[in-house]
C-alpha cells in the first residue's frame, strides 16, 4: 500500500545553492534519494542559516542532526559551560569538554561530525540588548532554553525578525514541540500569553529530566527544521506535540494566534507588547520574584548576604538557622557550612513543627538547589511565621547561585 504524502501548506524557507559537490552528493546520498528532499532540497539546505539557542539538552540532539544533515551555517548561542552533571543527557559533550565553553565543545564536535559546516558561536547570554542582532543573521531559529524570560527574547526576536520558531521543552519525563511564527500563525506568546508564577514550574535542575528525553524531543525539532527549509510535510506550525515518555504516549494540541494581541514592537527580558509593559520574571536566580509567590517584600536572601550572615553567626554576633531542604544525596555532593537538613515533605506537611530545634526561636533562612524548593516551603512557614518575632526567607538562586558567587571552588550539580 502507497502512504499519502501530505503537501506543504509552507513554500520553502530557504534558496537553493546552485550545486553540490561531488563529496556532498556523496556524504547526502540518503537524502537526495528521498523524492520528497532530492538535490534541491539538499542545495536549499546547504544555503541555510540557521541559530540554536542553547547547546545543552535539547541543543545536544538538534546540533547533532542539523550537521549530518548538511545545514550550511549553523549558530550557537550558549554562555554556559560543560560540567559533569550535563553528560547524563548532553550527548554532544564528553569528560574531555568539562569545564570548556559549550559553544566551543559543541563546535568540536559538529566539525568532527561534518567539516563541510560553518558554525558561528555566540558564547553570551541572549538578552533585550543583543537577540535582535543575533537573530537577524539566521533564516530561522531553534529555542531549546531551559527558561521563560529567554524563551519570550526569541518569540519577540523571531516575530519582529519575521522568521519562524521551532521551539520545544523538556521537564521530568515530559516534552513539548511547536513551530512558532509571526504572521503565519501563533508564537509562544499566544501558548504562554504570561510565565508562570515564580518557582510553579521547577527548572530542570530542580525536577531532574530522563536522560534520553531530549534526544526524542530534539530529533522532532531538527526535522521541523528540515522541513520547514526544504518545504516538505507538514510542519507544527499551529499544533502543540505532548509526548509522555514514562506512558509512551503522544497527543496534538490546537494553538491558535490571538487576533487582539498587539503586534510586538521590541525585545526586553519580560513579555513585551505594543504598549511596553513587561511581564516575565526578573533577576538571575531561580526563584526570582516577579510579585507572585510568596510575599516578595524581604522574602529573599542574596548569597552574598548570606555569606556576611555565616561570618557574624561565627563571630557570636549574629543568630540564625540555615536550613537545607534538598536530598540526602544533593547534600552529599555539596553543602553550604552550617545548614541543617529538614525533608521538604516535612515542612509541607507539618509546617514549623517539622524544623529541629536550632532552628526554633531564631530567624529561618531556607534553601535548596535553586531557589525552587526553597521558595514553596517559604510559603507554607509564613503563616506560621505571621505572629512570631523571628523573620522566614530563603535563599535566592539556592546552592548553585552559592557556588557560582561565593564558593567557585565547590562542585556543581
Amino acid at each position: 500500500m502507497n502512504a499519502t504524502v501530505q503537501s506543504s501548506a509552507l513554500p520553502p524557507l530557504v534558496e537553493p545553492e546552485p550545486e553540490l559537490t561531488v563529496e556532498e552528493i556523496e556524504r547526502y546520498s540518503r537524502h537526495l534519494t528521498l523524492e520528497q528532499v532530492g538535490e534541491t532540497g539538499q542545495r536549499r539546505l546547504k544555503n541555510a542559516r540557521v541559530l540554536v539557542i542553547g547547546a545543552g539538552g535539547l541543543g545536544a540532539p538538534i546540533l547533532h542532526y542539523l550537521a549530518a544533515v548538511g545545514v550550511g551555517t549553523i549558530g550557537i548561542v550558549d554562555d554556559d559551560r560543560v560540567s559533569v552533571s550535563n553528560l547524563q543527557r548532553q550527548v554532544l559533550h564528553g569528560v574531555e569538554d568539562v569545564g570548556d565553553l559549550k559553544t566551543e565543545s559543541a563546535a568540536r564536535a559538529i566539525t568532527r561530525l561534518n567539516p563541510l559546516v560553518t558554525v558561528q558561536q555566540h558564547p553570551v547570554r541572549l538578552d533585550a540588548q543583543n537577540a535582535r542582532d543575533i537573530v537577524a543573521g539566521y533564516d530561522l531559529v531553534l529555542d531549546g532554553a531551559d527558561n521563560f524570560g529567554t524563551r519570550y527574547l526569541v518569540s519577540d526576536a523571531c516575530a519582529l525578525a519575521g522568521i519562524p520558531c521551532v521551539w520545544g521543552s523538556i521537564l521530568r519525563f515530559e516534552g513539548r514541540v511547536s513551530v512558532f511564527w509571526s504572521g503565519c500563525g501563533p508564537t509562544y506568546r499566544d501558548l504562554h500569553p504570561e510565565p508562570p508564577p515564580a518557582g510553579e514550574v521547577p527548572s530542570c535542575a530542580e525536577g531532574g529530566v530522563l536522560g534520553m528525553l531530549p534526544g526524542t524531543i530534539g530529533s522532532i525539532m531538527a526535522a521541523e527544521t528540515v522541513k520547514l527549509v526544504t518545504g516538505i510535510g507538514k510542519p507544527l506550525l499551529g499544533r502543540l506535540l505532548l509526548h509522555d515518555a514514562l506512558a509512551m504516549t503522544w497527543r496534538e494540541l490546537r494553538v491558535v494566534a490571538d487576533p487582539a494581541a498587539p503586534p510586538v514592537t521590541e525585545v526586553s527580558d519580560g513579555v513585551t507588547r505594543a504598549d511596553g509593559h513587561g511581564v516575565c520574571e526578573r533577576g538571575s536566580g531561580a526563584a526570582a520574584q516577579s510579585g507572585a509567590g510568596p510575599d516578595a517584600a524581604g522574602a529573599t536572601v542574596e548569597v552574598r548576604e548570606l555569606a556576611a550572615m555565616l561570618d557574624r553567626r561565627a563571630a557570636g554576633s549574629a543568630e540564625f538557622a540555615l536550613v537545607d531542604v534538598r536530598e540526602e544525596w544533593e547534600r552529599r555532593l555539596v553543602s553550604i557550612p552550617g545548614a541543617v537538613p529538614v525533608a521538604l515533605d516535612a515542612l509541607l506537611e507539618q509546617g514549623i513543627e517539622a524544623l529541629p530545634v536550632e532552628a526554633r526561636g531564631v530567624p529561618v533562612v531556607l534553601h535548596c538547589k535553586a531557589g525552587g524548593r526553597s521558595e514553596r516551603a517559604l510559603a507554607r512557614l509564613q503563616p506560621d511565621f505571621a505572629n512570631r518575632e523571628e523573620t522566614v526567607r530563603h535563599l535566592d538562586g539556592g546552592v548553585l547561585a552559592w557556588v557560582r558567587d561565593v564558593a567557585p571552588h565547590l562542585p556543581e550539580y
